[in-house]
């Protein structure tokens, strides 16, 4: 089963937040994010908001 979650993502190399809605499914989140504006697609925090 699957669920809509709001995520938010921050950059550590530029500091740049995403806040994005995504699926939980199966224990892992999809929002479909795949890298900063900076191009760093590494080193990010991803943090579930409630």
């Amino acid at each position: 089963m699957s669920s809509r979650v709001k995520v938010r993502i921050r950059c550590r190399k530029c500091g740049e937040n995403f806040v994005l809605k995504g699926v939980r499914s199966k224990g892992r989140i999809d929002t479909g994010f795949r890298r900063c504006l900076c191009d760093n697609d590494r080193d990010l925090d991803v943090e579930e908001v409630e």
